[in-house]
């Protein structure tokens, strides 16, 4: 039932992520604008791009949203808290965008996971901070008087590093008889004021005139700027110089070599001599710049090319030319030169990459977005005409964009990357001119791990072989897995399958480390009880969800010598191995005295038993079969032979350390008469304890059943009330095959206790003692308390 919840939920959260990806999709085509005053402060809010967005201000952060790219990226900041758009420094509009009659600056933001661009334009407005000034704070002229009304001298403009209406609006020029100002209208180049002569100078009345020409921007007050005019009226020259074209045009090839003629103009004067000499010189609205780039010979009128001449920069140039004849009072005569600069392909496309995220998960879909290129080409014309490719035949392609010049990285088949975990990718870009320029951009794209693989054991399944005995505590074996995922996902836990059942139930007696898959024996094993079992191991690694794998583990026990000999018969009353066999005297040689009987629970050579006589009053009287164990009389007894006689009888294994047990037999030879009448007395007697042993047997198996079940009942009442990591520690329950062949000691405070039970089965820990074997059980109670189970 949890699970279907869970597919539900996921279900209905890939639907959300996909209506939401929809959204941010079409978000990310928008483009908001603003408009920001210069000279404001720093910290000056621009605008809430999250709120006109509609982005949760709650992701700005987790999404890294940010500014990746700008003319000026350094003059604003976005925060990631609230979305909104800052200053971070003081903006000159007249730094940023010079003359331009717009400022705006493109800013590009970025938000991850998933990938959105969204593009903001941000308009700087003038303030009128500047005031007009001219080149020259004084100008001469000089007039002949023989000038006409109607003849104009054109003036150097003002400028103002205002742009628009804050630039230079009109020219005012002082009140005088005999000039008045035009102003010409030159676009770009800004209004050139223009003194018109209205009235004929006449030197004899005044050889000079002083004025003032007055520039003004159009601020509220308005700012201005003067340049003082002094006239100078000389005396006749009275033709001015006559250019051949009324336009001139030519192009010119970028990058065109410095020392190219660009055109040759030619003006002509009808006066003769110094009046009629014409020489060539810039005009005065021509800025300084183009002294940088163009020069002119002033006797030919050639223009010839002085720098570097780039199409990218600008595209068009109009320059005045001025033609002045050598009079003494110079005339002059100016013609604009339009100078038309073709493209040449001599730019190479420029690659910006704007990575998302520095790797891709391995299990990304094919069409997912890795990075955003962006391609830019100086050029115009199909020599900025980018084509963009990847170099290497990988599993990503570049897809274009809505925007122009925008390609998505996206990827284009499943990636894997436990067969290749990074890719160097080269994104060539080309253009269409002739011969074409590239450029490339190599960025690295690594494949993170997804937790694909489940750990792999390196067996399966796995065999070991234990010699019991083993010490509890220690490890007896190990199991390694490995994974082919990397980091958590790739880090592995071991657990042993506990499932309860009754084929399972020795796991509760391992333990195995987490870790390296060491497994730890709480307790010896004991081959007599347990010759093999099996259990399952589990391998899960850490990743989400985590992976695992069962292997099957296989242990054999292998026999140790670990049991001594036990003594059947004879066994004394008290338990000791003793026993008394009266006999007649007058036995021949080779008569059976008695047999003494032992068995180990070792197998093989281990168990395989030998006897011999440690201990005998007369060698002569007695033989011991070293396999039977018989003793036999070797010779008929004699008036002189004693009549009681102790055999001492050692019971040896074969082990490699041998384990050993002594019988003690005392012969009593008798008169024939005697032996026969304590034959029968023994014979009844021995019935007679046989019917008393069966009672008491009984009696016993009743009480130690009834004891046995108690305490399995507390044991599990017990194990029940503990915490769960007990369990491994301590045994579960007790298994009896019903074999009264065993006897418990316990100990209670300063008293000794001891029942006769059944034999313990497989669930018992099995430690060597003196001549038995031991089984210790903690006592759950009492820490002082121990319990020990000793085999007979």
């Amino acid at each position: 039932m949890e699970q279907r919840r869970y597919e539900r939920r996921h279900r209905t959260g890939c639907l959300t992520g996909y209506v939401v990806a929809v959204l941010l999709w079409c978000v990310a085509s928008a483009q908001l604008r603003y408009s920001i005053s210069e000279g404001v402060n720093e910290g000056t809010v621009v605008g809430n791009i999250a709120k006109d967005l509609g982005l949760e201000k709650s992701t700005l952060k987790d999404r890294k949203y940010r500014i990746v790219s700008g003319g000026a990226d350094s003059l604003f900041h976005v925060n990631q808290n609230d979305g909104i758009l800052y200053v971070s420094r003081e903006i000159d509009r007249e730094e940023v965008c010079a003359q331009s009659s717009m400022c705006l600056i493109n800013l590009k933001t970025l938000l991850e996971n998933p990938l959105e661009v969204h593009y903001v334009v941000v308009e700087v407005l003038d303030v009128n901070d500047h005031s007009p000034s001219f080149p020259e704070k004084e100008k001469k002229l000089e007039i002949s008087e023989s000038v006409l009304p109607g003849a104009r001298f054109q003036l150097k403009p003002s400028r103002d590093r205002d742009s628009g209406h804050f630039s230079v609006q009109q020219y005012k020029l002082s009140h005088n008889d005999h000039f008045r100002l035009e102003v010409r209208d030159k676009g770009e180049d800004g209004k050139i004021p223009i003194l018109v002569l209205q009235k004929s100078l006449d030197r004899e009345a005044a050889g000079s005139h002083s004025l003032v020409l007055t520039a003004l921007d159009g601020g509220k007050p308005p700012k201005s700027g003067d340049m003082n005019i002094l006239v100078n009226v000389l005396d006749v020259n009275d033709n001015t110089p006559i250019f051949s074209k009324d336009i001139y045009s030519v192009t010119l090839s970028e990058n065109a070599p410095i020392g190219t003629t660009v055109i040759q103009v030619n003006a002509t004067d009808l006066d003769d001599g110094p009046n009629g000499e014409v020489v060539y010189s810039f005009g005065n609205s021509v800025s300084n710049s183009l002294f940088t780039l163009f020069d002119i010979n002033q006797s030919t009128g050639e223009i010839i090319v002085n720098g570097l001449i780039d199409y990218e920069e600008k595209d068009k140039y109009e320059i005045e030319i001025q033609a002045s004849d050598k009079g003494v009072a110079p005339l002059t005569t100016e013609k604009s030169v339009i100078i038309k600069i073709v493209d040449v392909n001599d730019n190479a496309p420029e690659i910006e990459v704007t990575s998302f995220s520095s790797s891709i998960p391995e299990d990304s879909r094919p069409g997912t977005t890795v990075a955003l290129i962006s391609v830019n080409d100086l050029d115009s014309g199909l020599n900025g005409n980018v084509i963009c490719s990847i170099a290497e035949d990988v599993p990503f392609v570049l897809s274009p964009s809505l925007q122009d010049k925008m390609y998505s990285l996206v990827t284009k088949l499943p990636l894997d990357r436990e067969k290749r975990a990074k890719y160097e990718l080269t994104i060539v870009a080309k253009d269409s001119g002739q011969p074409s320029l590239s450029s490339e951009k190599t960025i690295s794209v690594v494949v993170s791990d997804v937790n694909d693989n489940s750990p792999e054991f390196s067996q399966s399944p796995y065999t070991f072989y234990v010699s019991e005995t083993n010490e509890p505590g220690t490890s007896v074996f190990a199991v390694k897995a490995f994974d082919r995922d990397e980091n958590d996902n790739a880090v592995i836990s071991y657990r042993i399958l506990r499932d309860g059942s009754e084929e399972n139930k020795l796991t509760s007696f391992l333990n195995i480390n987490t870790e390296n898959g060491d497994i730890l024996a709480l307790k010896s094993f004991d081959f007599e009880t347990l010759k093999t079992f099996q259990f399952q191991v589990v391998a899960t690694d850490s990743g989400t969800p985590s992976l695992s794998s069962n292997v099957t583990v296989n242990v054999f026990i292998l026999d140790q010598n670990d049991n001594a000999p036990v003594i059947l018969y004879p066994v004394s009353s008290n338990g000791s191995a003793e026993g008394v066999e009266e006999i007649p005297r007058n036995v021949n040689a080779g008569h059976l005295v008695t047999k003494v009987r032992a068995y180990d629970a070792d197998i093989g050579y281990n168990g395989w038993l030998l006897f011999s006589l440690q201990e005998v009053t007369d060698h002569s009287l007695f033989g011991l079969d070293r396999y039977t164990g018989q003793i036999r009389t070797l010779r008929s007894f004699t008036e002189t032979d004693e009549a009681e006689h102790k055999l001492v009888i050692l019971v040896k294994d074969n082990g490699n350390v041998s384990l050993s047990a002594t019988a003690t037999v005392i012969v009593k030879l008798v008169e024939p008469k005697e032996a026969f009448a304590a034959s029968d007395v023994k014979s009844s007697t021995k019935v007679d304890e046989e019917d008393n042993v069966t009672l008491y047997l009984m009696i016993t198996l009743g009480s130690v059943s009834t004891l046995f079940l108690i305490s399995i009942i507390v044991l599990i009442a017990m194990q029940c009330s503990k915490p769960t990591d007990y369990t491994s520690k301590y045994l579960q329950d007790t298994n009896y095959d019903g074999t009264l062949c065993h006897s418990i000691q316990y100990r209670s405070g300063d008293k000794r206790y001891m029942l006769v039970g059944p034999r313990m089965s497989i669930g018992s820990t099995i430690v060597p003692g003196s001549h038995a074997n031991t089984l210790v059980l903690p006592d759950r109670r009492r820490a002082s308390e121990e319990v020990r189970q000793f085999f007979l």
